[in-house]
């Protein structure tokens, strides 16, 4: 501050031509002499201050990608990929039993959807690679007994993030890719509101990220990925049509899902990607995930908690459009069938590239209350029930899928009732938790 004021009165006192100041002793030269003692002060912590930053960008700036022969400096630090065996193994899991078939990296593979569709891609014949980050959102002990189940069907998992750059481009050079399965993400309307960053994370940054390995690999592959009914939020015209608005998202998670929309239209137009968007319906069944409703109804009914029912103002009905995961699996595989090449090559576009969004519902949504009496009928226990009405937390009224769309394109036809499903997951959940069912005696 005292240089400041020490330059703004010299400005007053030092004539505007040279050669007419006096060298007389002057207040004004006492200020001068104080003026120039401060610049060199300046000027020497200036040089220690940039020599400082040099210092620490020579010590702190990432390592350049390693040679294919030369071990990752990741490995260095712990993290478990690289090397020949790891990419035999990744080069074992994605080879194909058929001419015609697919060679696809299924991102979130440990995940409720992405393990049920990388198993169905490998029965068929197809060759497939998993990569999840295995994070604590809901128990990872789940996503590790579905990484068993995987493997036991010759699937690698690759465990790391899809915002590691390094990591999925050695997965791109180390296996042409024909297509991507995109499931990773963080899930949940409800939890955004503790953990925000964690959608942006994921949703937004890891799909940037992933789109950006795309764009320069060469080939490039088609693009298939998990998007959400969530995006038509507070949209009130039923059933939801993909040429209904959806700008009006109701939660953090449904922003974030809108946002990649507009985020795979933008790769597509620029870089020639082929994009395919996927509105998901709330998905149930065997290997579901924990923080679903149908989930932790059945866990509570059997302990004989009070299991919380919501409903809309006025007591109106909340309602879902419950789609089985069969039913999401076949539109996932047939997305993927359909799915035109890519345009692009090594990050230039060549030519226009298909850009598609499909609802994924069952066309028939089930009040909650509906689905409390199946649990009910099916667990030979009643539920003990609080009716709240609906906070203010993201959650909507209702969901209901107009799938016109993907029928005529996808050949997309849901046949598994509520009901039905409902009972292969029950099945499931006694089996996978075996003493649930002797608590609830």
């Amino acid at each position: 501050m005292s240089q400041l004021k020490t330059i703004s009165h010299l400005d007053s006192v030092l004539p505007s031509t040279p050669g007419k100041f006096k060298s007389e002793k002057s207040p004004s030269y006492i200020h001068r002499l104080r003026f120039y003692t401060s610049i060199s002060k300046l000027t020497l912590w200036s040089s220690f201050f940039l020599a400082f930053i040099l210092i620490y960008y020579l010590f702190s700036s990432p390592s350049p990608s390693p040679s294919p022969s030369s071990p990752s400096p990741r490995r260095a630090l712990g993290v478990s990929w690289g090397g020949k065996e790891w990419e035999r193994r990744v080069t074992r899991s994605t080879r194909k039993h058929s001419k015609s078939g697919l060679t696809v990296l299924v991102t979130g593979a440990a995940g409720f959807v992405g393990t049920h569709v990388s198993m169905a891609l490998k029965r068929r014949g197809d060759g497939v690679l998993g990569l999840d980050n295995f994070n604590e959102y809901y128990d990872p002990g789940l996503k590790r007994d579905r990484q068993k189940l995987l493997e036991r069907t010759g699937i690698f998992v690759v465990e790391g993030d899809i915002n590691d750059t390094l990591l999925v481009s050695k997965l791109f050079e180390v296996v042409p890719f024909t297509h991507v399965m995109h499931l990773a993400a963080q899930a949940g309307v409800r939890y955004a509101m503790q953990n925000p960053g964690s959608y942006i994370h994921s949703n937004i940054a890891g799909f940037v990220n992933l789109l950006e390995v795309c764009k320069s690999a060469n080939p490039q592959p088609a693009i298939v990925w998990a998007s959400s009914s969530s995006v038509y939020g507070l949209n009130s015209k039923v059933p939801f049509s993909e040429r209904d608005r959806t700008d009006q998202p109701a939660s953090l998670y449904a922003a974030t899902k809108k946002a990649g929309e507009e985020i795979a239209h933008t790769y597509n137009h620029i870089y020639g990607l082929s994009i395919t968007g996927l509105r998901f319906f709330t998905v149930y069944g065997p290997w579901g995930r924990p923080d679903m409703a149908y989930f932790f109804f059945t866990k509570n009914i059997l302990k004989r908690k009070p299991i919380t029912i919501f409903e809309a103002p006025n007591h109106g009905t909340v309602a879902r459009d419950f789609t089985y995961i069969d039913d999401i699996v076949k539109g996932c595989l047939a997305a993927l069938d359909t799915a035109k090449k890519s345009t692009g090559s090594g990050g230039k576009k060549k030519g226009n590239a298909q850009l598609r969004i499909f609802n994924l519902g069952n066309t028939s949504p089930v009040p909650v209350t509906q689905l409390v009496r199946i649990l009910e009928k099916l667990l030979k226990v009643k539920a003990k029930k609080k009716v709240l009405q609906m906070p203010r937390n993201g959650d909507v009224k209702f969901t209901h899928a107009n799938i016109s769309l993907a029928y005529r394109e996808l050949g997309y036809k849901p046949s598994t009732d509520l009901e039905t499903g409902l009972k292969k997951f029950v099945r499931w959940y006694l089996n996978y938790y075996p003493d649930a069912k002797k608590n609830s005696w």
